[in-house]
């Protein structure tokens, strides 16, 4: 019983890892000054799958579906924009996923995803200043790297994490039961008349 479980949970999240791939290929930039800013709904699928099955399921959707989208297109940034991908992905996933399984609700599930978005935008930072921008060969400094980070990064990267977390919370609570077999807890449960 226990084995069938596990192999249900397994084509569950290799099945959200191929929706994730396929959303890879619909991105977008939102800042012309920045066009390799680009935004994609890849992580609604990590997302989901982390409020799931928890924080493991969820950062193991946000490796495997940029490894695998690297597998189909290759690198177009010498592996950077796929380092910033997972990076950025974990940093909003992982959090958000480990919150909402500690105590299952609507508010949790809020929590995490701000506490998430929240992550994401301090570690995009630091990684873009100390390793990402560097490794491209791209050395911003002062007003250029203020500039880069309050007018491309931290807009991008708040908008992101904002239509993917809406995403999530709108999609979750409706296929929770359906495709999981678990309880979103998204919904305030009615008191039952004795």
């Amino acid at each position: 019983m226990n084995s069938s479980k596990n192999l249900n949970k397994m084509i569950k999240i290799s099945l959200l890892v191929a929706i994730a791939v396929v959303l890879m290929y619909f991105d977008f930039p939102i800042i012309p000054a920045f066009p390799w800013l680009k935004i994609d709904l890849s992580e609604v699928p990590a997302l989901m799958g982390g409020f799931a099955y928890g924080p493991v399921a969820g950062g193991i959707i946000v490796i495997l579906k940029v490894f695998l989208r690297f597998l189909i297109k290759g690198t177009g940034t010498g592996f950077i924009g796929e380092i910033a991908n997972i990076m950025v992905g974990l940093a909003l996933v992982v959090p958000a996923a480990w919150i909402y399984n500690k105590n299952k609700s609507k508010k949790t599930a809020i929590l995490g995803m701000f506490i998430g978005a929240v992550v994401m935008q301090i570690l995009g930072i630091i990684s873009n200043v100390y390793f990402l921008l560097p490794a491209y060969g791209m050395h911003l400094e002062g007003t250029a790297l203020i500039n880069y980070i309050f007018v491309g990064l931290v807009p991008f990267n708040g908008v992101k994490a904002l239509i993917v977390c809406i995403a999530t919370y709108l999609l979750y609570k409706r296929v929770s039961r359906a495709i999981f077999n678990v309880d979103s807890k998204f919904e305030v449960r009615k008191k039952e008349v004795a």
